[in-house]
């Protein structure tokens, strides 16, 4: 009998606590398919800062390191340095990566660091309220920006994936989404290339996630799917920006 799919070994099956539509428990799966695929799960290192893919830690049997709020490139640094062996993934948010954690992102990138940074953009705080983060869209309505993002006041969202790459260090800087099954295949194949990448010592790869966050944009899943096609990829369109 063919197997078309299964369950990745180290999958809980626990409840992920999760939102239900949220794009993180996909993305969790998508990772947990590649390193079972890959056979690579007693050397993978995943470091979780704070945010809501934190909640990610119940479910996933993996070696594990919660980092302080924004510096999980600077610990993936230290511990892959200090384990060149080891396959390690930094799994951050927008406020996390792009807000207080600028410094130690773009630092890393720079320097060429050789881990796989999955970075979660669903343009708001998520887990802390729905404040405007970074990547909150001009005139998107936030709780810390009710009438909506107002350039002259909060200045544009960052897009990290263009940034990333205008680097030259980073080997490898991609922009994919979760929000349907076809990019749910693409961003499948992104995030093995940037781990396989890894593996092969070819440096810093950098994989933008769009993401629905329908509790915070106050849209069923299916609304939010639709927005991400209709406004959300006119601001961050999909694409390799670097290879």
């Amino acid at each position: 009998m063919t197997i078309s799919y299964a369950r990745p070994s180290f999958l809980s099956m626990e409840s992920s606590g999760f939102c239900p539509g949220c794009g993180h428990g996909t993305v969790h799966n998508i990772i947990a398919e590649v390193v079972d695929e890959l056979k690579i799960r007693e050397k993978t290192m995943i470091i979780h800062p704070v945010g809501c893919g934190t909640l990610g830690l119940f479910i996933m049997n993996l070696n594990v390191i919660g980092a302080a709020h924004g510096r999980a490139s600077a610990i993936a640094t230290a511990i892959k340095r200090c384990n060149p062996d080891n396959v390690v993934i930094c799994y951050q948010g927008d406020g996390d990566l792009a807000a207080i954690g600028m410094a130690e992102t773009m630092y890393a990138a720079n320097r060429g660091e050789s881990i796989s940074v999955i970075f979660i953009n669903n343009t708001s705080y998520g887990m802390t309220g729905g404040q405007m983060a970074p990547t909150t869209m001009v005139g998107q309505k936030a709780t810390t920006c009710q009438n909506g993002r107002d350039v002259e006041i909060d200045g544009m969202p960052f897009k990290m994936s263009e940034l990333i790459a205008s680097l030259d260090a980073p080997r490898y800087v991609t922009r994919v989404a979760v929000h349907d099954a076809k990019n749910a295949m693409k961003a499948r194949k992104a995030i093995k290339k940037s781990i396989e990448m890894q593996i092969n010592g070819e440096g810093y790869s950098f994989v933008e996630v769009i993401t629905m966050c329908p509790t915070n944009w106050k849209m069923s899943p299916v609304q939010c799917a639709e927005f991400i096609d209709d406004t959300v990829l006119k601001v961050f369109p999909l694409g390799v920006f670097k290879s």
